[in-house]
């Protein structure tokens, strides 16, 4: 539990909600944040079995609009938003000049609004502002139109339901069909009589909705689903179920100093994209040259947990250090990410993770550890 609110910069439109149901609280980027409810354990269940919900309005909201968005974000990131139409979006990343990431993120097209194109950007809670900085610094070029960034953080509500009862346990209260919009789709819809940003995305592995609303109707839609029986569930569950189906956190398992194609995210740079994007140059070279170091996954042999920056070993030989680590819940399995040297990189590879000053077994398995049926 936190102590000192002094300490802590920003608490969400929920947080007097949240404070009511007794959850135990942390900073999370300068956010006073729930990390568990009822149990860790317990809040990761109801989601992989039934539905639960998260409050993830401390994550940076950004309305991008204007006659040349669309140029402007292509030379941010490594996909080819061109490839979107209205309704879709499009998980990506955002690079700077050698290829780091800055950020992952999702760019959601609403196609023209008010004659103008426009976006929305989900970005992380410790990155919004530099997000902001860097991605307005880049929001005019020569021949262009200026681009306008409307951050939404303050003002919005954003909930995640998530879990395979998530859209049966919605839909009442959204007019729209939510059946209806595909994986990564989304719309402009009515929740409780209110304009909302619905999305069909989420950080668990299972099917659910992030709802984007003005922070009354967030309020109210929380305690319309608490009355539903959906589980409030905070950021301990959230890491456990991302971990569980290899989603990587910004900040451990993806940052500037790894690239795309290090992470295992190459399938996010379109190569025949016609656009120029930031570090595309040392992209192509790490292509031709291959990457000396991937991220992979483990699988603990027994109960010994691996922890970030915790050494990972071969035979006696330094070679990584953890980057996520924890005990699954679904797979009552010790799992974990970590950087590798690439010919350590495969499938079946015995490792080892000091912990406490023991080696402790380790195999490298395909990822995601776990995928949604």
């Amino acid at each position: 539990m936190v102590t000192d609110a002094s300490a802590i910069a920003n608490r969400t439109p929920l947080f007097a909600a949240i404070q009511s149901l007794n959850a135990r609280l942390t900073d999370f980027a300068g956010w006073e944040m729930p990390i568990q409810f009822q149990g860790i354990t317990q809040e990761h269940r109801a989601v992989r079995t039934a539905v639960g919900m998260f409050d993830v309005s401390h994550m940076g909201k950004f309305c991008l609009r204007g006659p040349d968005v669309l140029t402007h974000l292509q030379a941010l990131v490594p996909s080819d938003l061109s490839r979107l139409q209205p309704g879709q979006g499009q998980y990506t990343v955002l690079l700077n000049e050698q290829a780091g990431i800055l950020d992952d993120l999702i760019i959601y097209d609403q196609g023209r609004v008010n004659g103008d194109r426009q976006f929305t950007l989900i970005v992380n809670a410790g990155t919004r502002e530099s997000d902001r900085a860097w991605i307005s610094d880049h929001l005019a070029s020569p021949g262009t139109q200026p681009t306008q960034l409307m951050d939404l953080t303050a003002t919005h509500v954003l909930l995640a339901v998530q879990g395979p009862h998530a859209i049966a346990t919605l839909q009442p209260f959204v007019d729209e069909v939510l059946t209806a919009v595909p994986r990564f789709g989304h719309l402009q819809g009515t929740v409780l009589g209110h304009p909302a940003f619905l999305a069909r995305t989420g950080y668990t592995g299972e099917d659910g909705f992030e709802i984007m609303v003005e922070a009354t109707v967030g309020i109210e839609l929380w305690q319309a689903l608490l009355t539903a029986g959906v589980t409030p569930c905070g950021l301990g569950a959230r890491d456990t179920l991302r971990l569980e189906s290899a989603m990587a956190l910004y900040g451990q398992d993806i940052d500037t100093t790894t690239t795309p194609l290090e992470a295992g995210l190459g399938w996010l740079v379109h190569w025949d994209k016609a656009a120029d994007f930031m570090g595309r140059s040392r992209l192509q070279e790490q292509r031709q040259q291959g990457v000396t170091r991937r991220l992979v996954g483990l699988v603990m042999q027994g109960r010994h947990i691996a922890r970030h920056d915790y050494p990972v070993h071969y035979g006696d030989q330094p070679v990584g250090k953890i980057t996520s680590g924890s005990w699954s819940p679904t797979l009552a399995k010790a799992i974990a990410l970590a950087y590798v040297p690439t010919e350590l990189a495969t499938i079946g590879q015995e490792l080892s993770v000091i912990i406490r000053g023991k080696a402790c077994p380790a195999t490298i398995v395909k990822r995601p550890f776990y995928r949604s049926t």
